[in-house]
């Protein structure tokens, strides 16, 4: 164990009192609690994955969560059948026929997402739903398969205390600015550039 002398300790005290004392006032300043419009967005890995944690959290504390899944239909996932365990607490709905191009159609891309926007308003209507996940909800706003005018103004107008997450690479700018909080995931390193393979665990 490093050995510490009694003078470093009493700074570092004193150093984390000051610390703990700017905290607890910057915290007791915040007092407003609304439902929040979150967007997980950027190149890098983990931006579902962090909509999942937070998926959990509400689970721990008895809360209902709904999740549409705009793109990733043909892929069997892992956290699918996780949340399966919970019963009722979790609404799964995967309403995406796959990645664009693997459909290489236009009509069913547009077709796919207007059905799972239209559940994902069904889900946003529901009373006893605390968290909605809309994920790769992104993707399918960046090709113009959703009216982006008409997607951001009923987010803007869900119901109050209603949390929605938003996922998916390129969030438009007007989505960008009604959220409450943006996480731009980046890509530094991904095992994929080296020959990795997508793998059961780590990316479904």
């Amino acid at each position: 164990m490093k050995t510490i002398d009694e003078q470093t300790a009493e700074k570092h005290k004193a150093k984390m009192a000051k610390r703990k004392a700017m905290q607890d006032a910057e915290v007791a300043g915040k007092t407003v609690e609304k439902g929040l419009l979150i967007v997980n967005t950027g190149p890098g890995k983990g931006k579902t994955t962090a909509a999942f944690g937070l998926a959990l959290r509400m689970i721990g504390y008895g809360r209902r969560v709904g999740v549409v899944q705009f793109v990733k239909g043909a892929w069997h996932t892992g956290e699918k059948d996780a949340f399966a365990a919970f019963g009722d607490r979790v609404v799964w709905h995967t309403m995406g026929e796959g990645f664009t191009w693997e459909t290489q159609d236009i009509k069913r891309d547009v077709a796919a997402a207007e059905a799972a926007w239209a559940k994902a308003v069904e889900l946003m209507a529901d009373p006893s739903i605390n968290l909605v996940i809309l994920d790769e909800l992104n993707i399918a706003l960046r090709y113009d398969y959703l009216d982006l005018d008409m997607v951001v103004e009923t987010l803007k107008s869900r119901r109050e205390g209603l949390h929605v997450v938003v996922t998916g690479r390129n969030a438009k700018p007007a989505l960008i600015e009604a959220a409450d909080l943006v996480t731009e995931m980046g890509a530094v390193k991904h095992h994929f550039s080296a020959g990795v393979k997508a793998q059961q665990g780590i990316e479904f």
